[in-house]
């Protein structure tokens, strides 16, 4: 942990430099005495988030001997709210994920879920058969698997 000597310089452990390296000198707490009042958390005007941005999915891409795999996590998502698409080798995912119902909710402690509509569009790696794709939404996660362009059957171009 960081921490401060009687000069007011600034003391590193060894575990802490890369810790320290990401962290400028506000991040740093003066000393374990300086934390003895609670913080308050944010207000209700800076959990207002900008609606017009849809929000991020996070996405694994690895590949096999014959195929390209794009996994997401989508719990919470109805497979008929979801639109996946190909267009010149970039997939592209949106969905929406819905809270239901908080008509009675008067005051939120915390809130980290992110909750309606989300998009990403990914470059794939490799060239893939668009003929050959299986969309599986399974257990909270999307797979979905590309037949792969064997490199072989590439059809080579004479430049003129």
């Amino acid at each position: 942990m960081a921490r401060r000597n009687r000069d007011d310089d600034l003391l590193l452990e060894e575990d802490d430099e890369l810790a320290a390296a990401f962290l400028g000198e506000e991040d740093v707490p003066a000393s374990p005495v300086a934390t003895e009042q609670p913080q308050e958390g944010p207000t209700a005007e800076e959990w207002d988030e900008d609606d017009s941005v849809p929000g991020q999915l996070a996405v694994d891409v690895y590949e096999t001997r014959e195929k390209l795999v794009v996994k997401a996590r989508t719990a919470g998502v109805n497979k008929n709210e979801l639109d996946v698409s190909i267009s010149d080798n970039q997939l592209t995912i949106r969905g929406t994920l819905s809270a239901g119902s908080e008509d009675d909710v008067e005051n939120y402690f915390l809130q980290e879920c992110y909750w309606g509509e989300f998009s990403r569009t990914i470059a794939l790696p490799v060239p893939v058969k668009e003929e050959e794709i299986e969309a599986v939404l399974k257990d909270g996660v999307l797979t979905i698997s590309f037949g792969k362009v064997k490199q072989d059957t590439v059809k080579k171009i004479e430049v003129l």
